[in-house]
């Protein structure tokens, strides 16, 4: 969750994917961890991927799965909104094991840097803040050289692999980097990303 501005009257939360293969990610920010913003999440996560989402890896929070009840473990329905949503858009929902983050690790990472960046910076409102995400997302994905990628930056990462694999791809690779220049898409509605095209 993001600390809650005083012109907030409640904390928000920030949901995020990275591509294991190029270190691309995306976030929004949403009023509250539901279901229903999961799977908004995952819509406009569909939405905004050039490449095809065969499979997700999630926590174990309810948002994402019915596994855990209390603090009893049992199995995943699949009924859950967020498994029929990716059975709709055929992605295979896997699930973390419970109380390992490091199976998550990437996210995990990134989630410190996002951390790093609330730490190093002085807010004055909630919109200041979602920007500063933004903007840090923008920067990732488009500026910062990744030593997994071998010195790229995940844009590149994303086009070598589309010169490479096509078939991979639902869309063209471009450099726009992200929600810092559609910012009401990135509030969690229901406005198509426009990401990449």
């Amino acid at each position: 969750y993001l600390p809650q501005m005083a012109d907030e009257d409640r904390r928000r939360y920030l949901f995020v994917a990275i591509d294991r293969a190029t270190r691309w990610v995306f976030v929004r920010i949403y009023p509250a961890q539901t279901a229903a913003n999961a799977r908004r999440f995952l819509r406009d996560l569909d939405r905004a991927a050039p490449m095809k989402i065969t499979r997700v890896l999630t926590d174990n929070g309810k948002a994402f799965t019915d596994r855990l009840f209390g603090l009893r473990k049992r199995a995943a329905t699949g009924q859950h909104e967020f498994d029929l949503l990716c059975t709709d858009l055929g992605i295979e929902h896997r699930l973390a094991p419970p109380m390992r983050p490091q199976t998550n690790g990437m996210v995990e990472r990134f989630n410190g840097r996002i951390e790093d960046v609330l730490q190093s910076h002085r807010f004055h409102s909630g919109e200041d803040l979602e920007q500063t995400i933004l903007r840090y997302v923008h920067l990732y994905n488009s500026q910062l050289p990744q030593s997994a990628l071998k010195a790229r930056t995940p844009i590149d990462a994303l086009k070598d692999w589309q010169r490479q694999r096509p078939e991979l791809f639902r869309k063209r690779v471009y450099n726009h980097a992200g929600c810092d220049s559609y910012p009401k898409s990135c509030r969690g509605t229901d406005e198509p990303a426009q990401i990449l095209r």
